[in-house]
């Protein structure tokens, strides 16, 4: 249904903000993490060496649960540092300072011996695994200069994973699961297909460097992508410079090219984690690896809630054990081929349900812009423009839906774009819900929790004359209810404000120049918004 709305809007500015900043202060002096001492039954084997083919030692901290005779491994690599551990103190643990200053939408529970991101040992060994904790060349306790994400990087864990299987406290089967980097860390090796690689489970990992993160669209990311740089820099030893090269190919080369895993190598069994909330970094390339990889056996876990909150929860934990369990302790569990969850707002799950595929079975609605701020099912008879200045206001576009309407998978805008002069442009799209007029919040990126339905981004070299350009939308899966309206808006910055308490910090995108833009609709310009509707029925 259409409805129309004011043409242009600044979508940064939404009520609501004292409140959850509020929140936010609460949560961070008093952040819902619970620390335990890790199980008496799991015994700590601290740096034990792996050899590398060059001679090169890598370390790993072995848990294992005393008594017990040879069992899967599960490995995780990464540069953090894996005796960064909760410490205990006179006034209780210090823990990661991320779960500070990044909201948790729910209580944590991990041992002493959860290093970041990484599967917890005291919860995961008394279940018949052994857990193996890896710092990758150059990190932590390992020698050599590693690099990171690299070819060099994916066999140096291909032979980590042989070693394992050899020892006699391993039954010969090993699988990797882990957070982030610890997810992302498993592409590349499974793609190597090492014998003993039994399975994976990357939670939450981009697979394109460049698109998913540092470049999205080609838009500059100059947030968190500074900080984790600049953090790995004076932790690990990695070469090249990551950052330096960030900043010196703004467009995709071989270089980044060789950073991509071959997703179409990787065979074995995988569950991966598609998290709707973390478009900022991880959401497009989790989709993208359980569409592009091989293996029959791969299964798709969606949520919109909190990175670590999910990861670490009892739901979560389940499926993950499930998992393992059928590829590596031949436990066989039915195990659906997508979990899908939908929302109806941050804190509203509406259902939870098992498909077969992603997207599920549905229809596309295309709805064309016009000038007076609406969507429609028509395209303009006549030229609709909508101007702005880049980055002081958005165009903005609004669609009310007559019935209960599910919005699940990858949404497209197509747009015409001109602006006053030549300039490059960064673009922003975001699709937001409104309810009774009112903002509707969904979970995000780095702890945001006044987030979009999804958002895309996309850089072009903006020109006098009315250029195409497409948008792509992260994932995502939504239901509006009858009344409900959904807006498009259309900007040259960032549609969320930027601050450490009511906004999307550390997340940081490289604005448009100050130039008045125009989003061309109507006739000779059929500027549209391409929906996925799920079927109800």
């Amino acid at each position: 249904m259409q409805r129309t709305t004011p043409t242009t809007d600044r979508p940064w500015r939404r009520s609501g903000a004292a409140q959850y900043a509020l929140q936010r202060v609460s949560r961070m002096l008093r952040p819902p993490v619970v620390v335990t001492p890790m199980d008496p039954r799991v015994r700590k084997q601290q740096d034990v060496e792996i050899p590398m083919r060059d001679g090169t030692i890598l370390r790993a901290n072995v848990y294992l649960q005393a008594g017990a005779g040879p069992v899967p491994a599960i490995l995780c690599a990464h540069p953090y540092g894996k005796d960064v551990l909760p410490r205990r103190t006179r006034r209780g643990y210090r823990i990661n300072p991320q779960f500070r200053f990044l909201r948790q939408t729910e209580q944590i529970h991990i041992s002493d011996e959860t290093s970041w991101e990484a599967p917890d040992p005291s919860w995961w060994v008394p279940r018949g695994f052994a857990l193996v904790n890896l710092d990758v060349r150059g990190a932590g306790r390992s020698d050599g200069v590693g690099s990171l994400m690299s070819d060099a990087e994916a066999q140096d864990l291909h032979a980590a994973i042989e070693w394992i299987a050899q020892q006699e406290w391993c039954d010969g089967g090993v699988a990797m699961l882990g957070v982030s980097y610890l997810a992302i860390s498993q592409y590349k090796v499974a793609a190597t297909r090492p014998p003993h690689l039994r399975a994976i489970a990357p939670w939450e990992g981009f697979t394109n460097a460049y698109q998913d993160f540092f470049y999205p669209g080609g838009v500059r990311e100059v947030g968190f992508s500074r900080l984790w740089t600049t953090l790995v820099r004076r932790s690990a030893r990695m070469a090249p410079d990551l950052g330096a090269e960030v900043a010196a190919r703004p467009d995709e080369d071989a270089w980044w090219d060789s950073l991509v895993p071959d997703l179409r190598r990787i065979d074995v069994p995988m569950l991966v984690c598609g998290s709707f909330s973390d478009a900022n970094l991880h959401t497009r390339g989790s989709f993208r690896a359980f569409r592009e990889v091989s293996s029959s056996a791969r299964h798709l876990y969606t949520h919109r809630g909190g990175k670590w909150a999910t990861f670490y929860g009892d739901e979560a934990k389940a499926a993950q054990l499930a998992f393992l369990q059928t590829h590596l302790q031949d436990a066989a569990q039915t195990l659906p081929r997508v979990r899908l969850e939908v929302r109806e707002r941050r804190d509203a799950v509406l259902a939870v349900r098992h498909e077969d595929r992603w997207p599920p079975p549905g229809e596309t609605r295309t709805l064309h812009l016009s000038g007076h701020g609406a969507l429609d099912t028509a395209v303009p008879e006549h030229a609709s423009p909508v101007t702005f200045p880049a980055r002081r206001r958005a165009a903005a576009f609004s669609w009310t839906f007559d019935e209960d309407t599910e919005v699940t998978g990858e949404a497209r805008v197509r747009l015409w774009i001109s602006a006053a002069e030549e300039a490059p442009l960064s673009l922003f799209a975001g699709l937001s819900k409104w309810t009774a007029n009112r903002f509707i919040p969904f979970e995000g990126s780095y702890g945001f929790g006044r987030d979009y339905v999804a958002t895309g981004f996309r850089r072009v070299l903006a020109t006098r004359e009315p250029q195409p350009v497409e948008i792509d939308f992260a994932p995502s899966a939504t239901l509006f209810r009858a009344g409900d309206e959904l807006r498009l808006h259309v900007g040259g910055r960032s549609l969320s404000p930027r601050n450490p308490l009511w906004g999307s910090f550390p997340a940081l995108y490289r604005s448009s120049p100050r130039i008045t833009c125009t989003v061309h609709a109507g006739a000779g310009h059929p500027s549209a918004l391409e929906l996925p509707i799920a079927s109800l029925d």
